[in-house]
């Protein structure tokens, strides 16, 4: 009896670790998963385990192209293990709209299936008020929001797999730089969604330096059967905290010094500018006097710009200098004539 419970177990687990198409495991990475769990199983008992005991039960399909096979559930596969309770569908409900507006359509898309299983599970609760939660409740993003970049087909999948089990992944890559496509090897460190965007962490190979990598210019990617470098030391927080994926001005922080405007102010108060900040009220005025620890970056500077006449900037200095230019070439811009030629 013993025997035949951890065999359902391992049968359920084994489930439970494969994906929705287009994403796909290894044979061998599933052992390696199941291992990590306790289940102990000999390769040809796995392949067993997949060809006759679970695929004539559930809708799996198998890519024989690649060795080792690569295993998922059909794309529209309805089935949930565990099945979704009360809390986890309405997450998933108020999640949707806006994963949808972060993540590429093909990878939301995989989602679809846990995002109408947890719809269907509200719904069937006519006497249950958490139904109703769904239809008002709704995130906003913080400032316009432009629709994701869209990604090649397989993309996702592939830069996924290569990250979580440790493997090369070739690439051929849009330089924006030098407007052209480059085929890379690269060793998968980690993966940021930002706004929009996603991007891949990586060292290409040959080189010591980790870079990011927009996966919307990724043209093709190929998984290798290869491991990738392993970085121990690496650590995702501490590269985002440096700015790496920022748009610096100069390197390290700078002192931010300026007058705010007291709804300004308001807001400052209750969400920071920066972990070091200081609001000063300013003697026979209503505005506030700003000090706050930044880094040098442009994403901070348009912050500033976009602020209009809601603050008065006094450090750093080369940032004062540079919007007096930008209003002085605005100025210009809007009093030339209408016919204008922008070439």
């Amino acid at each position: 009896m013993s025997e035949n419970k951890d065999t359902l177990l391992r049968l359920l687990t084994t489930l439970q670790l494969i994906p929705r198409h287009p994403g796909r495991i290894a044979t061998t990475t599933l052992q390696a998963k199941l291992s990590d769990r306790g289940f102990n199983i000999e390769l040809r008992s796995l392949q067993r385990d997949l060809k006759e005991k679970l695929s004539s039960h559930f809708p799996l399909v198998c890519d024989e192209t690649e060795r080792p096979f690569r295993w998922s559930f059909i794309s529209d596969a309805q089935i949930s293990l565990p099945e979704l309770d009360t809390p986890a569908a309405l997450t998933l409900c108020l999640a949707e709209e806006q994963l949808r507006s972060l993540l590429p359509s093909s990878v939301a898309d995989q989602l679809n299936p846990q995002f109408q299983a947890a719809r269907q599970h509200l719904d069937s609760l006519e006497h249950n008020q958490l139904a109703g939660w769904a239809k008002r409740v709704r995130v906003l993003p913080n400032g316009k929001a432009l629709l994701p970049a869209l990604l090649e087909d397989d993309v996702w999948a592939k830069v996924s797999e290569a990250l979580l089990s440790q493997q090369q992944l070739q690439v051929a890559y849009l330089s924006r730089a030098q407007q052209k496509t480059k085929t890379f090897t690269l060793h998968p460190v980690g993966l940021v969604s930002r706004y929009s965007l996603s991007y891949l962490i990586a060292q290409v190979d040959g080189y010591n330096n980790l870079r990011h990598f927009a996966l919307h210019r990724f043209k093709s990617a190929i998984l290798m059967n290869q491991p990738s470098n392993a970085h121990p030391d690496f650590d995702l927080d501490a590269y985002i905290q440096s700015g790496a994926l920022s748009w610096k001005t100069e390197e390290g922080t700078t002192r931010l010094i300026a007058d705010v405007h007291p709804q300004l102010a308001w807001i400052l108060k209750e969400t920071p500018l920066s972990e070091e900040q200081q609001l000063t009220p300013i003697d026979g005025s209503d505005w506030e006097r700003l000090e706050a620890t930044v880094l040098q970056d442009k994403e901070t500077l348009w912050w500033v710009y976009g602020l209009n006449d809601k603050i008065h900037l006094h450090e750093p200095q080369n940032w004062v200098e540079e919007i007096k230019a930008s209003l002085n070439k605005l100025s210009n811009f809007y009093g030339q004539a209408k016919d204008i030629n922008h070439d």
